[in-house]
């Protein structure tokens, strides 16, 4: 599928980014990410990887776009379930979202 990535056309192909992201360790998640195989990847890390660019070259969106239309499964910045499990005492202290902050 043909995309345009920071202003240069790309030809990419599903399987190439699977085959492209094999054997790389994905970073920690900050914002945007996308499921690739069983492992979530920052949209940014695997925009670097398939388009050789710089991440500065391009923006979050882009890539999640080009992604999508090839029929990965995106997810926005914080959508993901945090790793460390929270205790209920944890739960139980943290502010609540109903209550006005002072």
């Amino acid at each position: 599928m043909r995309c345009v990535i920071a202003r240069f056309p790309f030809d990419l192909f599903k399987a190439e980014v699977q085959d492209a992201m094999k054997g790389i360790r994905p970073e920690p998640l900050t914002g945007e990410s996308v499921l690739i195989g069983r492992r979530h990847y920052p949209v940014k890390q695997v925009g670097e990887i398939i388009t050789g660019q710089d991440r500065r070259d391009f923006t979050a969106g882009e890539v999640t776009r080009a992604l999508g239309r090839l029929g990965f499964e995106c997810s926005p910045a914080g959508a993901l379930v945090p790793l460390t499990p929270v205790t209920p005492l944890e739960a139980a202290s943290a502010p609540s979202e109903d209550q006005p902050r002072a």
